[in-house]
């Protein structure tokens, strides 16, 4: 008998013990893996009046992704926006296309990392390269189509907050350069930026002259199709359209840097400087030291083993230049290439890039 009550006691004992164990892990585990409510991705359409001068056969009609955060068709509220800017031969429609972007902004919120927010990108991709992100009357005035058309379009369109304290700027390589591009000369619509390794902050250790482009074909070439998988000379035909434009020159339109004479290519030095003083951004650093002392936030940073080392030395020297200029900004270089240690689950984009937004854009709508 006092066998067969020992028993019981040490099945219900046992029983307890397994209850609580469950119930315990059960509490552990809402507490760690709280509930992933999934936004939304709209795709919008913006026929674009300024995109429709230029001369490289540009779409005007462009696409917008839209990402809405869970709570917005439920609440009445107003959010912030960071508009994201792809690298050249990227379009907004790759951004999103394995998923991965959406998983990373619906895990961000859900976890803290950032409040809810709309998050916009744009399709800039061009015939050519993609933009670089300047005006041209060549390739596309595409900072006036951003500041002008994307941001009226996209307040007048969605519950936003229409100050520059809740608008932000974010990018990848050419991206990069372009938001900070934006951060320079727009602060009077943008206060936070983020650049993700961007490029053509300086020009990096190597001299123009040496720069591998196929002179000889790019005269050559009637098209841009003729230059095959040759992305370097599409890119300084792209970088030529943007600050060289010269509509008398098809069938690019525009003049270069090299130029021929006696059919081998020359430096132009004017020129040279031209594109220079235009593409890198470190030459007008000066004259935008008032604008980028006035954000609420910069950051960028920059992947130490990226096979270009141009853009690894310019981006050191550009946040020593910001340094000398009295510009309070964040910039890491850290271990790894720029394709590795973005995009993954704990990644930059989610691990430095959205609590960096969290920290400095406004949620709330000024008083």
């Amino acid at each position: 008998m006092a066998h067969l009550k020992f028993l019981i006691f040490l099945l219900v004992f046992t029983d307890l013990i397994s209850t609580g164990l469950a119930q315990s892990n059960a509490k552990v585990t809402s507490l760690q893996i709280p509930e992933v409510k999934q936004g939304t991705l709209l795709t919008e359409k913006l026929p674009s009046e300024i995109l429709k001068e230029n001369r490289i056969g540009l779409d005007p009609n462009r696409t917008i992704k839209v990402y809405l955060p869970s709570g917005y068709a439920s609440s009445k509220k107003s959010y912030p926006v960071i508009y994201y800017f792809h690298s050249i031969f990227w379009s907004a429609e790759k951004l999103f296309k394995n998923g991965n972007l959406i998983k990373l902004l619906d895990r961000g919120i859900a976890n803290g990392m950032i409040q809810d927010f709309i998050f916009v990108a744009a399709d800039f991709s061009t015939p050519t390269t993609g933009s670089i992100y300047e005006n041209s009357p060549i390739s596309g005035r595409w900072l006036d189509f951003i500041t002008k058309e994307l941001v009226p379009f996209v307040d007048k369109r969605f519950r936003t907050l229409p100050h520059r304290n809740s608008r932000g700027l974010a990018g990848d390589f050419m991206g990069g350069r372009g938001a900070l591009k934006l951060a320079m000369v727009h602060a009077d619509l943008f206060s936070v930026v983020y650049a993700l390794h961007p490029v053509a902050t300086g020009s990096g250790q190597i001299p123009w002259s040496y720069v591998q482009v196929d002179w000889k074909k790019l005269y050559q070439c009637k098209t841009v199709d003729e230059l095959g998988s040759d992305g370097r000379s599409k890119l300084f035909i792209t970088v030529s359209q943007a600050f060289l434009p010269n509509p008398n020159r098809p069938p690019f339109y525009c003049d270069y840097f090299m130029e021929p004479e006696k059919g081998e290519p020359k430096l132009h030095t004017a020129n040279t400087k031209k594109t220079k003083d235009g593409f890198l951004l470190d030459a007008t650093l000066e004259e935008s030291a008032s604008n980028l002392r006035s954000m609420r936030g910069i950051a960028f940073d920059w992947g130490r083993f990226d096979p270009t080392q141009a853009h690894v030395y310019s981006n050191q020297e550009f946040s020593r230049k910001l340094e000398d200029l009295g510009i309070e900004h964040e910039a890491e270089e850290y271990r790894g290439d720029p394709w590795d240690k973005t995009w993954t689950e704990n990644g930059r984009f989610y691990s430095r890039l959205l609590p960096f937004f969290e920290r400095h854009l406004v949620f709330e709508p000024a008083n």
